[in-house]
């Protein structure tokens, strides 16, 4: 079992790039960065390149309509020529709040754009000429819509590697399908091992049956908070809001991903509550309305033999990474942590 572990949109790029040295000699195998509404991920990746040996560097997510598939691809060469080969790729759609409401770009067909990119990414890598013409992407752009002048031209560089991982933050069934269909890595969110089967199965199982052999077996990177000790149970605390934020404030009622996920676990009354109570602003009861069992079914919260059990059901659901999000007030306390982590996987 892999270990990553995302850091912080509003971390310092230097404060965090040392603390990154220092969980890498304590084990960390990946770290993820993020790209909200806040600085842009790609300055903090090049960052940590330069400051980093052996971990490798994952973008958590790049959002899909946010570069152009070529500036995509180029990024993502560039990076990985930077780290000597440790990038990986992690994009995804995000939602309409962000897309329409920051950036103003359309909400519209992830599915299908996310396809086109990759397979535009990986011509790309392949130094190939592009020439790409699909239902939501045009290269070169076609005369009707541009002056005509467009070439198809091929990357000047020489990439590290022609294949850079790919991973998809996927959800819901068409998104996972396609996950597990034509990417290295698929990222799901609150990742429940005894129900993943249940609710992902189906989705797993059609995109492996078109999948290319020559990608390997997927990688499944799950996201659980972490905790180890005796006395950790009241740090189930800390987890909620985050919960409360998906679960009752990630879009409107009836279109609400996370929500949907909460009730396919069996937890739809509290989902229910959580979501009336967000929406309504009451931001802090939305927390406590949270439950407990939810908490502990999607973290690694508990002392040493507990968490060795919950890490063994990650194990058995197909988790090959746990991107961890260690419960700690200081860089020595993560460390600890992740040393910790190590140490049972």
């Amino acid at each position: 079992m892999r270990i990553g572990l995302s850091i912080n949109y509003s971390g310092g790029f230097k404060e965090v790039a040392a603390e990154v040295a220092d969980l890498e000699r304590a084990g960390l195998d990946v770290v993820f960065v993020p790209e909200a509404y806040s600085f842009d991920a790609v300055s903090a990746l090049g960052y940590l390149a330069a400051r980093t040996e052996r971990v490798q560097l994952a973008s958590g997510i790049l959002q899909l309509y946010t570069r152009t598939p070529s500036l995509t691809a180029m990024t993502a060469a560039g990076l990985d020529f930077v780290s000597d080969g440790r990038f990986i790729l992690g994009i995804g759609a995000s939602g309409p709040q962000v897309i329409e409401g920051f950036h103003g770009v359309p909400y519209d067909a992830p599915i299908g754009r996310t396809r086109e990119l990759i397979e535009i990414c990986r011509k790309v890598w392949r130094r190939e000429k592009l020439n790409y013409q699909g239902k939501h992407y045009q290269i070169p752009l076609p005369a009707e819509r541009g002056t005509g002048l467009g070439k198809e031209l091929k990357l000047i560089n020489h990439p590290v590697r022609e294949r850079i991982p790919v991973l998809l933050a996927a959800l819901g069934p068409k998104n996972v399908a396609l996950a597990a269909e034509i990417a290295e890595g698929w990222q799901p969110i609150f990742f429940l091992p005894e129900k993943a089967d249940e609710v992902w199965g189906e989705a797993v199982a059609a995109g492996k049956a078109e999948r290319d052999p020559a990608l390997g077996e997927l990688e499944i990177y799950a996201g659980p908070a972490l905790a180890i000790g005796a006395n950790v149970t009241p740090l189930l605390e800390f987890v909620k809001p985050h919960l409360a934020l998906y679960i009752g404030g990630m879009g409107a009622k009836g279109k609400n991903f996370y929500h949907t996920l909460a009730t396919k676990y069996g937890y739809g009354a509290a989902a229910d509550r959580i979501q009336e109570l967000y929406l309504a602003g009451d931001k802090q009861a939305a927390a406590a309305a949270v439950p407990d069992d939810l908490v502990r079914d999607v973290s690694l919260i508990g002392p040493e033999s507990y968490v060795k059990e919950r890490i063994a059901a990650f194990a058995e659901a197909g988790v090959t990474t746990l991107n961890v999000t260690p419960l700690a007030e200081d860089a020595a306390g993560r460390i600890k942590l992740i040393e910790q982590l190590r140490g049972l996987c």
